[in-house]
Formats: C-alpha cells, sequence, structure tokens
C-alpha cells in the first residue's frame, strides 16, 4: 500500500523538483497538489516537465486540502508554513521546506525574518555531526521535519567535520558561495531575468545579513557547543541551479592535512549522499545537477594558515527537495536512499 502524499506549493520550483522525486518513489504517491494563483489548473500546465503527475489539479492550501495525508510537504514561502502546519494532526509527518522551523532561537528569527516564529522542528541534514552522533537519529523519531536552507547546507557539512574535530577556529570563518537563481524561487524579479544575470555576476546580502547565516552558525555548534563567526557572501552567477561553495577556516594548533582528512574520512566515509574527493580534486556545480549529492574537496593553504573546502551541490535537490525526501524517508522508516539519484547529469 502506497502511502499518501500532498505536496503545498507545488508550483514553484523546490514544489516542482519534489514531484520530480516523488514520481520516481517505490513508496511515497503524490496525490494531491496546492498552489495560489495556480488553483484550477493541472500540473501539466504550471510544470510541463512533470510528464507523470501531469493530470494533478492544483487545489487551495488549506488545512482541510491538506488533511487526510500521510505525508505533507510545504513548499511555501517563508513565513506562511507556520500557522499552516500548526493546523495539521500530529501524526501526519509534515516537512517544510521553507525557513519556518529551522532556527532553535527566537531572536535570531526575529534578527532575519519578518513576522511570528513557530519554533524549532527537527532539521533535515541528516549528516550532520553532533555532540550525540548524527542528526540521522533524531530524524528517526519525529513527525515535524525543517528541511535546511541550501546555502546552509553547502557550507555546514563543507565545515562540520573540522569544526567538530576543533581542528580549525570556530570563530574565523569565511564563504563565498557562487549560487544559481533558483534558489530565490519562481517569482519574477527583475535582477533574476536574462537581461540582468547572463554575461554577470553580483554578490548580495554582503555584510552578514543573508538569512542562512544563523542557520550556518547554529548547525556548526551542533558538536562544540560554541556559536562561531562566520562572514558569509553569496554570488549570483548566471547558471539556473547549483551551488559552489568555497569555504575557509584558520588552522588550529596541530592541526595538518592528514588530521583534517582523517576527519572528513570519519564523518563522511559511509554516508551515500556526502562524497570527499581525493586529494587535489575539486568539485564542480555541473557534477551535482539533479543528484542528491553533495562533492567535497580539501586543501591545506600552509602560507596562510587556513583549511580551504570546496563544495558544490544542486540546490534544489541535496539543498532542498532531496533533502526534505530523505529525512522523510528515514522518519518513515523507509530505506534512506529511496527515489533519490546519486548520480547527475552531463554534459
Amino acid at each position: 500500500m502506497s502511502i499518501r502524499v500532498a505536496v503545498a506549493g507545488a508550483s514553484g520550483y523546490a514544489g516542482g523538483e519534489l514531484l520530480r522525486l516523488l514520481a520516481g518513489h517505490p513508496d511515497l504517491e503524490v496525490v494531491t497538489v496546492t498552489g495560489h494563483s495556480s488553483v484550477g489548473r493541472t500540473v501539466r500546465e504550471v510544470q510541463p516537465h512533470l510528464l507523470s503527475c501531469g493530470d494533478l489539479v492544483f487545489q487551495d492550501t488549506t488545512p482541510e486540502v491538506l488533511a487526510g495525508h500521510d505525508v505533507v510537504f510545504l513548499a511555501l514561502p517563508h513565513g506562511q508554513s507556520g500557522a499552516l502546519a500548526a493546523a495539521l494532526p500530529d501524526d501526519v509527518l509534515v516537512v517544510d521546506a521553507g525557513a519556518d522551523h529551522r532556527l532553535t532561537s527566537e531572536d535570531d528569527w526575529h534578527a532575519f525574518y519578518p513576522g511570528p516564529w513557530h519554533g524549532a522542528w527537527t532539521y533535515g541534514v541528516p549528516e550532520l555531526p553532533t555532540a550525540a552522533g548524527r542528526l540521522r537519529a533524531d530524524l528517526a523519531t519525529t513527525r515535524r521535519i525543517a528541511a535546511p536552507g541550501c546555502n546552509a547546507s553547502a557550507v555546514s557539512l563543507a565545515l562540520a567535520p573540522a569544526v567538530a574535530a576543533g581542528l580549525v577556529e570556530p570563530r574565523d570563518l569565511v564563504a563565498v558561495l557562487a549560487v544559481g537563481p533558483s534558489g530565490a524561487g519562481r517569482s519574477t524579479r527583475a535582477d533574476l531575468s536574462a537581461s540582468e544575470l547572463l554575461g554577470s555576476a553580483h554578490a548580495y546580502a554582503v555584510g552578514g545579513t543573508h538569512r542562512h547565516t544563523p542557520e550556518i552558525l547554529q548547525n556548526l555548534a551542533l558538536t562544540t557547543g560554541v556559536r562561531g563567526t562566520i562572514s558569509f557572501t553569496p554570488v549570483l552567477v548566471p547558471m539556473a541551479r547549483g551551488i559552489l561553495a568555497t569555504c575557509t577556516a584558520r588552522l588550529a594548533p596541530g592541526a595538518d592535512e592528514d588530521r583534517i582528512r582523517a576527519a572528513y574520512a570519519d564523518a563522511y566515509g559511509g554516508e551515500r549522499f556526502v562524497r570527499v574527493l581525493p586529494a587535489g580534486a575539486f568539485p564542480a556545480v555541473e557534477h551535482t545537477i539533479g543528484a542528491n549529492t553533495l562533492l567535497i574537496g580539501i586543501a591545506v593553504d600552509a602560507a596562510a594558515e587556513r583549511l580551504v573546502v570546496v563544495a558544490a551541490l544542486d540546490n534544489l535537490v541535496k539543498g532542498t527537495a532531496g533533502a526534505a525526501i530523505q529525512s522523510a524517508n528515514i522518519a518513515l522508516g523507509l530505506p534512506e536512499g529511496a527515489g533519490l539519484p546519486i548520480d547527475g547529469t552531463a554534459p
């Protein structure tokens, strides 16, 4: 018997990616899709690349429509999930792909987001190290999951093993990310149009103002209990999807490349979706497109006394929808990789 699924906000990029991945899932069946301006239209009209579920008709996003499902994925704009989720039964597995339930600190929420704080849910990055092991254990016993921010996933997974092992200084972290515009959603914006973006690149949310900043610091403190500092700068580049995160950190006394590689091998050596590349190899975004993988390359800049970690992922898959499904699989007791590809597309 299949598990009945509803996807709220299925007309957007994250919602569409949820539909694409769920179409190949052996146990989860999407039976309801909701939207806002798309109500009454078919998936085929709004997401013409999704032929397998093209006949589903968009309904209004209300608790009544979403009730009666085993799993509800919320792919809604920030600030719209909290009140809706509160009206859903406790026994329904709800996975929020927005930001409403990611932050554990109410002060952090109000510093970066408008509207009320709705509390924190179990964070949906199974591989993320914690003082007790991995977040995977927490996901196995929850019915409320907060899928991660895409930039936060890239930076957190890139730096967490080194921070956890005390091999870098947690108060001197720097991350510069090349990001595709799909991370901003499907709404029309002049700065995301082809005429503005093609042939150009520009930084945004400069100076510690990006909303994923507190999420990254929250994640990196899970093992040490120490909240560090990070200078985090995203740069919008002309690729539809993907993130290339170049992260650096000051080496702690006694840290060297052998110890660092051992820490990353210990953290991710048995992971299916997070892979550390051999010495001298570094990932490209194109190697991750369409896949639920995060690829990591490591170097030590001895002259600058800094660790350099380059991480690549598809922001719509491992950065959002894939992480949401991977976490849901764990919560449902299904194989963690069910429905999730590890191979990217090329060229």
